[in-house]
């Protein structure tokens, strides 16, 4: 017995360093860890339970791959349950074959199965070329468990290394993307085939770095300056998020306070030509300040993000006036509606801050079908069951005010501050168009103008039109905002909401 311990002590060895030192080094001297390095710092202190160690592929002409160039097994993060699985580059640079497409599509079955969320830490060079057509089919996999568990467990993804080709379609696929600033990049082709097919010369990090898909594409939601400050993220991720859609997520015990935000009154100017950061108005109604924002430097005329409220996980939602005057264009149509199908799926609550002129006017906006995505906005709030609570700011107009969970589309609680102004447009244009003869044939044109768009202000754009008509609940002081949001969550926490029976629907993407 003896020695067959010993055999299986050295076949474990063997898949536990992976390409052997040499490779380890060389990861490490490009300022990454080993995919077991990466594993220990994300969970818990000994938590780690691998998984599928002696996986072997059968391509004989192949070579030896220990482990199949992945890790995989489940632990705790925080005392929760998680199933992670971690590339390894040093295992022919993390290419993913068919054992190594098996092992991960296991480990997604048993986190499905169980309840849990699925990590995963992406550092591949797309599918491994020596087993053809079985590397693709092994991604094919992954991509239908990507699909069919959307909305069973949390899906997390943090790319670590040079991902192409099949690598970036399943982060693409899970709910939030992590990536590492400078060592990580992500792209369906790269560089030299680029180069080849347009002519167009463009480095990896200029191509698929984190700077570029934190800012304009949009595919990543957070970025981190290395490898333990994104893991140290995922972890803090996780502490708003429930272990799967049947759980309500965590709640902690927060201290008690009387909900009185007297800084409140001096964050907003009344005067809706002024700009203000809207962080500000969240900041002082979360507890602790705290907002973990999600795609923070993406369409940054919307802030998405997590917060607590008396310990509770929300979701907030919040115009940005700082940027665009806080109006939407396509990519916040889109960061929006993703944040709240995300929230909906796992029973956070959601919590928008409505300061909002209309949809971005322009040829361009048009013509990229700013209709459509607009339109995911009303699908994705009319669509979600979690509580839905709306504070007006400061401006709803048009299409804009309906589209962002307004009464008509579902919110069950809506608030305004008394600087609200809720109407079709904005008083200066609806008395362009409404006065437009009285104004061009008085004596005084600059005068009658200031004085119809007053007049209109007061007979439509205030607070107390849209209260009168139901359609919004409450005219709050500014000041009662977090003590009112904590009362609404309180009032709406066994809410049960059942939509038409149907297969699913059709959102317009």
């Amino acid at each position: 017995m003896y020695k067959k311990l010993n055999e299986l002590e050295a076949r474990r060895h063997r898949a536990e360093v992976g390409g052997g030192d040499k490779k380890i080094r060389s990861q490490h001297d490009k300022g990454k860890l080993t995919a077991r390095e990466r594993i220990a710092l994300l969970l818990d202190e000994d938590s780690f339970v691998e998984l599928n160690p002696f996986v072997e592929n059968s391509a004989a002409d192949i070579g030896e791959a220990p482990g199949e160039g992945v890790v995989t097994g489940y632990g705790k993060v925080s005392g929760c349950s998680v199933y992670v699985f971690a590339q390894d580059f040093t295992v022919f640079g993390g290419a993913l074959g068919e054992m190594h497409a098996l092992k991960i599509a296991r480990l997604m079955d048993l986190a499905a199965q169980n309840g849990a969320p699925i990590i995963g830490l992406n550092d591949s060079g797309g599918a491994r070329i020596q087993e053809g057509v079985a590397s693709l089919d092994g991604y094919g996999h992954i991509f239908y468990r990507n699909s069919i568990y959307s909305g069973v467990v949390p899906q997390i993804s943090v790319i670590m290394g040079p991902c192409a080709g099949g690598a970036v379609y399943s982060p693409a696929l899970t709910d939030f993307v992590f990536m590492v600033e400078e060592t990580s990049q992500m792209f369906i082709t790269g560089p030299k085939v680029i180069e080849t097919v347009t002519g167009e010369q463009i480095s990896s990090e200029e191509l698929g770095g984190a700077g570029v898909h934190s800012t304009l594409s949009g595919n990543v939601h957070f970025t981190s300056a290395s490898e333990s400050e994104a893991l140290e993220s995922v972890r803090r991720l996780l502490s708003f998020l429930p272990q799967n859609h049947m759980e309500a997520p965590p709640r902690i015990r927060t201290p008690k306070d009387d909900g009185w935000v007297e800084d409140l009154m001096d964050v907003v100017p009344v005067e809706g030509t002024k700009v203000y950061d809207v962080h500000r108005v969240i900041e002082r109604v979360v507890d602790g300040g705290d907002l973990m924002e999600v795609h923070e430097k993406f369409a940054r005329n919307i802030v998405v993000g997590f917060g607590r409220i008396d310990g509770q996980p929300v979701g907030i939602a919040a115009n940005q006036p700082k940027v665009m005057a806080g109006g939407l264009d396509i990519d916040s149509s889109d960061k929006l509606s993703r944040f709240i199908r995300f929230c909906d799926s796992f029973n956070i609550p959601l919590i928008t801050f409505v300061d909002v002129t209309g949809f971005l006017p322009g040829v361009n906006q048009e013509y990229q079908g700013i209709i459509r995505h607009g339109a995911k906005i009303l699908y994705a709030y009319s669509e979600a069951t979690v509580p839905k609570i709306t504070v007006i700011i400061r401006k709803a107009f048009g299409g804009a005010y309906v589209a962002l969970n307004s009464k008509a589309i579902g919110a069950d609680v809506v608030y305004a501050w008394p600087s609200a102004e809720v109407a079709v447009m904005g008083p200066e244009g609806a008395a362009n168009i409404i006065y437009h003869r009285e104004i061009r044939e008085s004596e005084d044109p600059s005068a009658t103008r200031t004085e119809k768009i007053e007049e209109y202000r007061k007979q439509f754009a205030n607070p107390y039109v849209a209260a009168a008509k139901g359609m919004v609940d409450d005219v709050i002081d500014p000041r009662q905002t977090r003590n009112k949001l904590r009362q609404a969550l309180e009032m709406l926490q066994n809410k049960r909401k059942d939509r038409p029976a149907k297969k699913h629907g059709n959102i317009p993407l």
